[in-house]
Order: structure tokens, then C-alpha cells, then sequence
């Protein structure tokens, strides 16, 4: 449904007016219109991605109201069955006296003169003692005017059930499967199409799940198809050599379903990222970036990172050998390090894929060692100015223009420590390892497209 309310709202573009705001009531997705072109299109700026707009459908809101319905009728049942229980036991409590007075009865309507001033008496209280009965079977009649209308609200329930089954039974389970995977399929083509953009928020953060140590890494490939929805997890910073390969993120979630990866060298740091099919890291004990083919379970190269610090040299601020991290957005991959001839700032470098050479370097001018955390977006990198509680995004360098400047993007760091945060660029969110959960965070990208369907 998350796919199908993003497909709305894309689709909603080509036809929304100039200078007008449709805000997301949760963290996602938002259009902005911004400009116009010469033409007079309009130009329009998208945040991404929205939740839940399946809250607002006809049958969810019926189905709502039909849980509703059902459990008001329970409660009426609760309390028609204590209060039937209740009065019936009354009623048993007074059959004995009801056979008595009734006895009393015929015996003076056979025969009138046996009835005398004393016989009268008895006869007269013991039908005072009867009349609280004429309340209780005044009430039994009142129930039984619920029951018919609950029996009533039973069947009305039962005809909307059937309607509803029958729209849904006029689907094929099948053919909505390959629908949904068709509007995911044009959903991601469309967010591509979208460009790149400025990062101006970030969403509260969503805890997948709590597993591992405190270190560790989690991702999803940032190239390969939607189909292929397989988690990967990789836990500690030093020495490891496991990798847990998920086949989905409900998978993951529940920790089953998944097949390991033993890798031939340990890694170093949390700084791993899975682009295309393989995974990138850091060799222990080395500044050699290795490339490891998950379908063929093999190294296709590794290769030295000249110059590059490794085994706590340049770290993040909290440490772990974080001295190389490795990462990949819209336009490749990248490697974030320092190195001595660079004072310990952070250095980023642009890497080829299939042979990790280096293509093209920048000086940021930031010290390493004061940020908590970094991560690219558009071929810009953002830095965290803390991996502790109140960390948030405060300084972010241009790589297409060479040049830097200071930010204030909050972002609520729930379990206060992070040890790896990594952008996904295909889905357009962050991963985090804090302190033992793996958290995700969906991303504002201020960006213009225009609505033409060029």
C-alpha cells in the first residue's frame, strides 16, 4: 500500500497547480510546486516517501466501522446475558411460590367457600411477595426486543461481509500481485527520473529491529532491481568474517529465512556497503578495499587504498576502526577515509566498481576524528556532528562545486549510539546500527523535476 499512495502522488504532478503545498500528515512523501518554466509548466519539487494512505479507502473505513459494530454488539451481548442470568435465577428462586399461589388459586375458584377471611389473607400476602416478578418479566420482554434488533444488526453485518467478500473475490490474488509489482517497478523508474536533491530532513526514526551487539551494520544492495528485496547483516567491527544474507526485510525482522556468508578475509570498521550484487570492505588490518561476489561466493579484487589510515588511525568519534568507510548514492561509490598528508580531515574519493581504482579525490577540510557519522547523498557528503544523543547533521561538502558548508538538520538518535549510518539511494532512506537496533530513517531531498513526461 506504501507503494501504491507514492505512485499516487507522483501521478498526481502532472496536474497539480503552481505555488501549492500537499503536505504528508506522516513523515514521507510531500510535493511542492516551486517555479515555472518558459513554457509555463510547472516546476515541482518532491520529498520523499508517504505512508498509509490506505487509512482513507472506502472498504478500510467499512471494515472499520464494521469492527466496530461487532464489538459494540459483544458488549451488549456481555451484559444482555449477565443481566438474563441474573433475573432467570430470580425467576427460579420464586417457582416454588408461584405453584403455591397457583394451587391456592384453583382450590378458591372450584370452590369459593373454602376461601376464608384467613385463607384470604395468606393467599394476599403471598402475592405481594410476587409482585417484584412483574419488573423482572417486564425486563425479560425488553430483552427480548434487543435480541430481535441485535439479530437484526447480526444479519446486516453479514450482507455488508458478503458484498465485501465478493469486490475482493473479483480480483484475482494473482493479478493484483503483478499489478502491485508493475506500480513498483514504474514507482522506482519514476524515482530515478526524479534527480538528486538537498538533503533538508530527516523523518523519526523506525526501529526494524533490536539484534546483535552493540556495533554492527545492516543493508539492502542501493543498485540492484526492487525485486530482489534481500537484507544483509554483519555484526561487530573487528575480526568478523560472518554475513547473514536475509531474503527479505520481514526476514530480517524476524530473524529466519536467511543462508551465511563466510567471507575469505575479516573486515575491519562498519563501513560495508553492498552495490550491484557485491560487498565492499575493509580488510582487517589494512587499508585494502575487497570486492566480494555474493551469488559466485568469491573476491573479484581487492585492492590497496593508497595512503589510507586503517586500525584506529582516523577513526569516526567512537571508534571501532572505522577509518575507511565505504558507501554508494546516485552516482556510484565511494570511499570516505583521511590520510596523514591530510592533517586526519576527511578525504572522499570516488571508486570504480569493477577495479576500485580511484577516479577522483576531495579535501574536505573536516576533521575526521569529530565526526560521529557521515554519509552520501547525491554525490554530497553529510556529517553528524555526534554518534551520541543529540547528534544531528551539521555540515555537508558539495563534491560538484568543491565546496562546504555548515548545517543544522536535527534527527532524533533514539538509542544514542550509532555506529553506522548509510544511505540507500533506491530507497531513499538511511540505515543506522544504534546500540543494538536497526533503525531506518526516511530522507527530505529538496529537488525540482518538471512534470512533462520527458
Amino acid at each position: 500500500m506504501h507503494l501504491l499512495s507514492a505512485m499516487f502522488l507522483l501521478l498526481m504532478l502532472a496536474t497539480m497547480p503552481c505555488e501549492a503545498l500537499y503536505p504528508s500528515p506522516e513523515e514521507g512523501w510531500q510535493i511542492y510546486s516551486s517555479d515555472q518554466d518558459p513554457d509555463g509548466k510547472c516546476l515541482c519539487t518532491v520529498v520523499a516517501p508517504a505512508q498509509n494512505m490506505c487509512s482513507r479507502d472506502p472498504r478500510s473505513r467499512q471494515l472499520r466501522q464494521l469492527m466496530e459494530k461487532v464489538q459494540n454488539i459483544t458488549q451488549s451481548m456481555e451484559v444482555l446475558d449477565l443481566r438474563t442470568y441474573r433475573d432467570l435465577q430470580y425467576v427460579r428462586d420464586t417457582e416454588n411460590l408461584m405453584k403455591t399461589v397457583d394451587g391456592k388459586l384453583k382450590i378458591a375458584s372450584d370452590n369459593p367457600r373454602t376461601l376464608n377471611p384467613k385463607s384470604f389473607q395468606e393467599l394476599k400476602d403471598k402475592m405481594t411477595q410476587l409482585l417484584p416478578l412483574l419488573p423482572v418479566l417486564d425486563q425479560y420482554k425488553a430483552d427480548a426486543g434487543m435480541i430481535l434488533r441485535l439479530r437484526d444488526e447480526v444479519r446486516n453485518l453479514s450482507l455488508v461481509l458478503m458484498a465485501i467478500q465478493e469486490e475482493m473475490g473479483a480480483y484475482d490474488y494473482e493479478e493484483l500481485r503483478q499489478r502491485v509489482l508493475l506500480l513498483e517497478t514504474r514507482l522506482h523508474s519514476c524515482m530515478q527520473k526524479l534527480g538528486c536533491g538537498k538533503l533538508t530532513g530527516v523523518s523519526n526514526p523506525i526501529t526494524v529491529r533490536a539484534s546483535g551487539s552493540r556495533f554492527g551494520s545492516w543493508m539492502t544492495d542501493t543498485m540492484i532491481p526492487s525485486s530482489d528485496n534481500r537484507v544483509w547483516s554483519m555484526d561487530g567491527y573487528l575480526k568478523g568474517r560472518r554475513v547473514l544474507e536475509f531474503r527479505t526485510m520481514s526476514d530480517f525482522k524476524i530473524g529466519l529465512n536467511f543462508v551465511q556468508h563466510l567471507l575469505p578475509h575479516p573486515w575491519a570498521g562498519t563501513g560495508h556497503v553492498v552495490y550491484n550484487g557485491s560487498l565492499y570492505y575493509n580488510k582487517y588490518q589494512s587499508n585494502i578495499i575487497i570486492k566480494y561476489h555474493f551469488r559466485s561466493r568469491s573476491v573479484l579484487v581487492q585492492r590497496s587504498l593508497s595512503g589510507a589510515g586503517y586500525n584506529n588511525t582516523f577513526p569516526y568519534s567512537w571508534g571501532g576502526s572505522s577509518d575507511i568507510d565505504l558507501m554508494a548514492d546516485e552516482n556510484g561509490l565511494w570511499a570516505v577515509y583521511t590520510t596523514i598528508p591530510n592533517a586526519g580531515n576527511i578525504v572522499i574519493s570516488r571508486l570504480d566498481p569493477q577495479s576500485l581504482e580511484v577516479l577522483q579525490t576531495w579535501d574536505t577540510g573536516f576533521p575526521k576524528r569529530s565526526a560521529g557519522e557521515a554519509f552520501m547523498i547525491c554525490s554530497t557528503l553529510y556529517v553528524t556532528n555526534s554518534h551520541l544523543a543529540g547528534a544531528k547533521i551539521y555540515f555537508a561538502y558539495y563534491t560538484n562545486t568543491s565546496t562546504y558548508e555548515y548545517t543544522d538538520i536535527p534527527f532524533h538518535n533514539q538509542y544514542s549510539h550509532i555506529s553506522m549510518m548509510d544511505y540507500n539511494p533506491r530507497e531513499r532512506v538511511l540505515y543506522t546500527w544504534n546500540n543494538g537496533h536497526q533503525v531506518m530513517y526516511n530522507v527530505t531531498l529538496f529537488q525540482v523535476i518538471k512534470t512533462s513526461d520527458d
